[in-house]
């Protein structure tokens, strides 16, 4: 049975433990989540402003087209989940865990997330404009259609990612580690004759 449409503003729901619920539309605006542990569970649409979501653990859960503004997300697990279409704005995302989790489609634009670990995840489509991705482990990482404007990625491990030719001009690579094929892609990608 879904849960559509309730105002959770304010909530304390520290360290309670879900399973298999449905939330649509619900607003969990400035509510303490810390510690909260979800598992089957889906979002969408739901709104997350200045929610503390700090120390909790996800797996299996959705969180679609949902909204996160200033949410605090520091120590956060995040296994088997998916971000489809989720917006993230001034969001503290550090350090976080990241397994298995899509984030296609998600607008992360200038997120720090210098140093975390996002290997072999799904990024396709996401929006990581003037985002930190300094030293991040991206290797094997679906970056297919990503946009990557001023997206820094300088030191980060891209070995067996997938990236477009525009991400490898937009985004800044310096001493980025990388595999053969996308030295080859990059090379073309800024006009340099192979032969």
């Amino acid at each position: 049975m879904d849960i559509i449409g309730e105002d959770y503003s304010d909530a304390v729901l520290y360290g309670q433990r879900w399973e298999g619920r449905a939330f649509v539309r619900c607003d969990f605006t400035e509510a303490d989540m810390r510690g909260l542990v979800t598992s089957g569970c889906t979002f969408t649409e739901c709104t997350f402003d200045r929610t503390d979501l700090g120390e909790s653990s996800h797996r299996a859960s959705a969180f679609r087209s949902c909204r996160f503004r200033r949410t605090v997300l520091a120590s956060a697990a995040f296994a088997s989940c998916t971000w489809l279409g989720s917006v993230f704005v001034d969001c503290g995302l550090r350090p976080i865990t990241l397994e298995e989790t899509d984030l296609t489609l998600a607008g992360l634009t200038g997120a720090v997330l210098r140093k975390v670990s996002l290997r072999g995840l799904r990024l396709r489509e996401a929006n990581l404009e003037d985002a930190d991705l300094r030293e991040a482990d991206l290797r094997d990482a679906d970056l297919t259609g990503a946009r990557l404007r001023n997206c820094r990625l300088e030191g980060a491990d891209l070995r067996g990612a997938r990236l477009d030719a525009d991400g490898l001009v937009q985004a800044s690579l310096r001493g980025a580690r990388v595999d053969v094929d996308t030295a080859l892609a990059f090379a073309a990608a800024h006009g340099l004759q192979l032969t």
